[in-house]
């Protein structure tokens, strides 16, 4: 009930201010695992997805976000809470795998899934090589990887600003991608050709520039926990 109370009321706001144009829709399941690929340009995109999806879209969030103290610190974990983030620990070598199991979890429970396939917010507006977290995901799960493309989530709330503003937003889902047809091959190259296709599609959706690169993070604080 707090999810659904808190959607409806920050939907409402999102679709007066920023007047959203949403595309494709049908291309996302009703009902099923399903993971949500999209670029990632803004920390509020987590927060676009699942306002422009239907149904509910869980993404995973450091725990620390859960936990925070002080009026800032409450707000921020009340925020985790409201929008159903999986809470990950973030503390070793194993940080990718634990994503990676609990994003499993929810895909195995017939949820929709969110991930950023580039790990970390792009600084510059490129679109970077894909991380194949992803393809893991679609391959162990069988569920179908859904692309989309967010334009104008940076200018709402640009890497590092605090506050949001007033930008209009456009969010393209393309159609979705059987995992199925690429289960022969060895599980690498599986993996590898799974994320770069889902990029390819991501990248037909938006008019970023490629960059054929990984998006590194540059501090603590641009960790992402779909950094998988």
């Amino acid at each position: 009930m707090p999810y659904t109370i808190a959607r409806w009321v920050v939907g409402l706001i999102f679709r007066v201010l920023w007047r959203p144009r949403i595309e494709g829709l049908e291309h996302v399941p009703a009902e099923g695992p399903v993971i949500i690929a999209s670029n990632h340009l803004s920390f509020i995109d987590s927060v676009v997805i699942p306002l422009a999806v239907p149904r509910r879209v869980r993404f995973l969030a450091k725990a620390e976000y859960f936990t925070g103290r002080g009026p800032r610190g409450r707000l921020t974990a009340l925020f985790f809470h409201l929008i159903d983030a999986v809470p990950v620990e973030r503390t070793g070598n194993r940080d990718s795998m634990r994503s990676l199991e609990s994003a499993l979890a929810v895909l195995r429970d017939g949820q929709a899934f969110g991930i950023y396939p580039e790990g970390t917010r792009s600084r510059d507006g490129r679109l970077y090589r894909g991380r194949t977290g992803v393809g893991w995901l679609a391959l162990t799960s069988g569920a179908p990887v859904v692309p989309v493309a967010l334009l104008g989530t940076d200018r709402v709330q640009p890497v590092g600003a605090r506050g949001v503003r007033v930008a209009p937003v456009r969010v393209r889902f393309g159609p979705p991608l059987d995992p199925s047809g690429y289960a022969a091959l060895p599980a690498g190259r599986a993996r590898r050709e799974i994320t770069d296709e889902v990029m390819d599609r991501i990248a037909a959706l938006s008019p970023q520039p490629r960059a054929d690169v990984y998006n590194e993070p540059r501090g603590a604080d641009e960790v992402d926990a779909n950094s998988v």
